[in-house]
């Protein structure tokens, strides 16, 4: 069994379509950890595989509990996820902050576990007071209530950041090598020649200013390679039209 990822554990999950929706969830970021305590319908159950679909191996080595003690027996830190106010003094972490600080413990050594709780009204606090830290998501307060695999989708996508070096943005496609400075300023002097032939930079006490302005737009333009070749191509083919005229 994998020790390298937090584990997931639903707690009397009450509908199989639910559980098999958690599965999928977490299988679309690389956890494969389910434990499964006192399902109501039992275990396992042939809806939650039907909604796994393609996440079914996460069903496939779930581990089943009759009690959450049980569950959480080899873990050093659990998370309770939960949107209600609690009287029990916990730390409360966002997602995102837990999931780093979940990955930090795992580095370290530790086994962790993340705990969901029933659909219908959440976890208990006899559930609550067998977790380390309380994790709460910035929702709506007119309308707190997540459904379980919305909020196993929301942790595994944290974790996910946690874990995972990802660029913010990046540039997809065939071709998309950034072109150089000097591949830009020679198709600013192509432009900037041929529109001075047509006429373009006019009247002559604003030409500057013109041709300062065309080269500031080429320059704030992230182009690649095949960018100003197309550019370079559609300012020849307009001279051959001119020509042609």
């Amino acid at each position: 069994m994998r020790s390298d990822i937090p584990v997931t554990v639903l707690i009397r999950p009450q509908m199989g379509e639910n559980i098999g929706a958690a599965a999928r969830a977490m299988w679309n970021f690389g956890l494969d950890r389910m434990r499964v305590v006192a399902p109501r319908d039992g275990w396992p159950n042939p809806k939650a595989v039907a909604m796994a679909s393609g996440a079914g191996r996460v069903l496939d080595e779930a581990q089943h509990y009759d009690d959450l003690d049980a569950a959480i027996a080899d873990c050093t830190h659990v998370y309770a996820t939960t949107a209600r106010p609690r009287e029990l003094t916990k730390p409360v972490m966002t997602p995102e902050a837990a999931m780093r600080d979940a990955a930090a413990r795992i580095a370290a050594g530790e086994r962790v576990a993340v705990m969901f709780g029933p659909e219908r009204a959440g976890m208990e606090n006899a559930d609550i007071a067998r977790a380390t830290t309380i994790v709460t998501v910035p929702v709506n307060p007119e309308f707190p209530s997540l459904n379980l695999a919305q909020c196993v989708l929301l942790m595994g996508y944290e974790w996910r950041r946690a874990t995972e070096e990802a660029p913010e943005t990046r540039l997809e496609g065939q071709r998309t090598e950034l072109a150089e400075r000097q591949e830009i300023d020679a198709l600013g002097a192509h432009w900037e020649e041929r529109l001075d032939e047509a006429g373009f930079f006019y009247p002559e006490t604003k030409a500057e200013g013109m041709r300062q302005n065309l080269r500031s737009l080429l320059a704030r333009l992230p182009l690649t390679r095949a960018d100003v070749q197309m550019l370079h191509g559609v300012m020849r083919q307009m001279v051959r039209w001119k020509d042609r005229g």
